[in-house]
């Protein structure tokens, strides 16, 4: 199944209610991987995803997540693999999920040293051992279950309204839609030629030529490398992560490589854009 995602319209909608709400909200694909629609999360999760090893950890717990939805209907609410309340819910297609609306993380009504206990062995993994990311754990927002059963409700119709608008569908692809589509979903990936070309199943020879059409002229490594500044350079203004981390969260584990593929495309350091554009924000 093909699924087409109309990512400024998802990408409002989510930033809408985080101004509103300071709660995120994100979309997984049928698989359940993340479709890289916000960026923006609380201090303890951007911690743990600035590591390969948190970051695997949080795609797998995203895998699992819509594997073993059991709901009848609505959201699902479970803790992740470090021990964070977040909810689940899917929106069909008839009968067929095309996609996964999810919510978190948060804090339950609990006492929150009960739940930081519940945690603390849940981390134990973490550079340095677990108490590096207690402070963070305690600045999550707590929810009671009144106010939780309220946000998934206008989830729930907000929901419908995504279904209405057709911001998700399920359709038949053309070869170039399908490499626009696996490039957004998946440019934070160590991607070659080849492991493009067996995803998709095109030959490597049009798969180039599909490149050039998308890229305007240039090739599949231009066309990757263009999609991973875009998403460094709003990683740089909206968050504290390293630039080493920030080059790691879009596929290029090189730093000093990322920083001369950045300044090609941009005339300038990443440290030097960060600069510019937090002041410019001020």
């Amino acid at each position: 199944m093909n699924v087409l995602f109309d990512q400024k319209q998802l990408l409002q909608l989510v930033t809408n209610l985080y101004v509103l709400t300071g709660m995120t909200a994100n979309i997984l694909d049928p698989k359940g991987q993340d479709i890289n629609l916000f960026q923006d999360h609380p201090p303890f999760c951007k911690a743990i995803n600035a590591l390969p090893e948190g970051h695997a950890r949080c795609v797998a717990c995203d895998a699992w997540k819509v594997k073993n939805y059991t709901a009848d209907k609505g959201f699902q609410f479970y803790r992740c693999h470090a021990g964070i309340c977040e909810a689940l819910m899917p929106l069909y297609d008839k009968k067929r999920p095309l996609a996964y609306l999810i919510f978190g993380c948060f804090l339950d009504g609990s006492p929150i040293e009960e739940q930081w206990e519940r945690t603390r062995p849940l981390v134990e993994w973490y550079p340095g051992g677990a108490d590096r990311l207690r402070d963070a754990f305690f600045q999550f927002r707590q929810y009671t279950a009144p106010q939780l059963n309220a946000y998934a409700k206008t989830l729930e119709a907000l929901a419908a309204y995504i279904q209405l608008k057709g911001m998700i569908l399920s359709t038949e692809q053309t070869d170039l839609q399908k490499l626009e589509q696996y490039v957004e979903q998946h440019y934070m990936e160590k991607l070659s030629l080849e492991s493009i070309s067996d995803a998709l199943h095109i030959g490597r020879t049009k798969l180039c030529r599909l490149a050039k059409e998308l890229s305007g002229g240039r090739t599949l490594s231009f066309l990757l490398s263009q999609r991973r500044i875009e998403a460094a350079k709003g990683l740089l203004v909206q968050s504290s992560l390293p630039v080493y981390a920030v080059a790691e969260s879009v596929g290029i584990s090189d730093y000093n490589y990322f920083s001369r593929v950045f300044r090609s495309f941009t005339g300038v350091t990443p440290r030097d854009f960060r600069k510019k554009g937090r002041n410019f924000a001020g």
